[in-house]
């Protein structure tokens, strides 16, 4: 029988790569990668199926059944966001997609973005497996799913090899694309500029939507942190963010109805999607709250969570910077912290305020903690950068 940690790892790197993977079949309208996403949907239910039992065994007492009990919080919160990313496929699966233009703002405006890539003959990782290329820190571009021919690899491990022809989809800063693109495909690749042409309104909604996407998404970053450090104002910033998204909501449903009025002829499916979508945010912010509420709650979380989050495939932690270190001073767009050593800078919390939403021009300065994401060597480069 699997363990409770064990269970625990699966269950956070499956509701991690299925909200990727959603995001990344209603972007580029891909069924194949719906229907994955679907799968994985399924295969968290059972999941979630598994751990109830194995936690219910591995309590002896009352207090093993409280701490137990902040487990299953967890891994139910981890189901209602997998729920979601289900409701995104769905759309495409219901033939339900965004214009063009909405998938251009929401790859520009995205805090992640999702980019493809065909490997070439001229490619650099052509051969090479996943580890040996090291794209995710190299370029701070993650590979989340390939297409080999008319076969597809989701979560690609790190012993995956790249062949001539694999379309590589990635998550990761904008600011990573060209060198990501350089090196899988052997060409040069630039972030072009361009002018929407959506009913105002609308525009204004898609990009009020992005944004909910990306405070949904920080707020699960956020309270994962919380557990780890045991940190009541993490949390409450997390439940914070929850708020947000729900105002934001409200906002992106009169802005859609507006631009409805203004222009009655407007595809119904399209703007149904938008909804949906501000839909599937919200409920991703509600279960990182749910999360959240154990820290808040003043509940002690089972000491097992730490070591599973240990295991997960992303790691999430937060770095204080040093005065005089290679960072202290510069800023993010500066430094090229992500595309030089894969850690996304998810927030920064300087003294008892936080910078939620850090752009390229964002300065960092010595005493600020990075709360970042990535892989365990990025970690590694990011501490170093931090300390000298």
């Amino acid at each position: 029988m699997r363990t409770v940690k064990d269970l625990l790892v699966e269950i956070k790197d499956t509701s991690e790569v299925i909200v990727d993977l959603a995001y990344s079949a209603i972007l580029f309208n891909i069924e194949d990668i719906a229907e994955e996403v679907v799968e994985l949907e399924n295969k968290i239910n059972d999941l979630l199926k598994q751990i109830r039992i194995v936690s219910i065994l591995a309590a002896r007492s009352v207090d093993e059944a409280e701490s137990v009990s902040t487990i299953l919080q967890v891994a139910n919160a981890s189901q209602k966001i997998c729920q979601a990313a289900g409701d995104i496929a769905e759309l495409v699966l219901r033939g339900l997609k965004l214009s063009p233009d909405m998938v251009r703002i929401a790859l520009i405006k995205s805090e992640e973005t999702v980019a493809k890539a065909k490997v070439s003959e001229d490619s650099e990782v052509a051969g090479k497996t996943l580890e040996e290329v090291k794209l995710h820190t190299v370029t701070g571009m993650k590979v989340i799913a390939i297409k080999r021919g008319y076969e597809w690899i989701f979560d690609p491990e790190k012993d995956t090899k790249l062949y001539i022809g694999d379309v590589l989809f990635a998550k990761g800063d904008i600011s990573g694309i060209p060198k990501f693109y350089r090196l899988v495909t052997g060409r040069e690749k630039t972030i072009e500029e361009f002018e929407p042409k959506l009913e105002e309104n609308l525009e204004k909604a898609v990009e009020l939507l992005i944004e909910m996407k990306n405070l949904s998404e920080l707020a699960v970053d956020l309270s994962y942190l919380s557990l780890l450090y045991r940190d009541e104002k993490t949390a409450q910033e997390a439940s914070y963010i929850e708020e947000k998204v729900d105002n934001l909501k409200y906002r992106v449903q009169l802005l859609v109805l507006k631009s409805l009025r203004n222009n009655p002829d407007e595809d119904l499916n399209m703007l149904l999607a938008v909804l949906e979508l501000t839909h599937a945010s919200e409920r991703i912010a509600d279960s990182a709250k749910e999360i959240a509420q154990i820290i808040v709650e003043g509940r002690e979380i089972h000491p097992i969570f730490s070591e599973a989050m240990k295991e997960a495939d992303e790691i999430i932690t937060m770095i204080e910077v040093m005065e005089n270190s290679s960072l202290d001073g510069k800023t993010l767009g500066v430094a090229k912290v992500e595309t030089n050593t894969g850690m996304h800078v998810i927030a920064v919390k300087r003294g008892n305020r936080w910078i939620t939403n850090p752009s390229a021009s964002t300065k960092i300065l010595a005493g600020d903690k990075l709360i970042v994401k990535g892989t365990r060597e990025g970690e590694k480069i990011l501490r170093n950068l931090c300390s000298k």
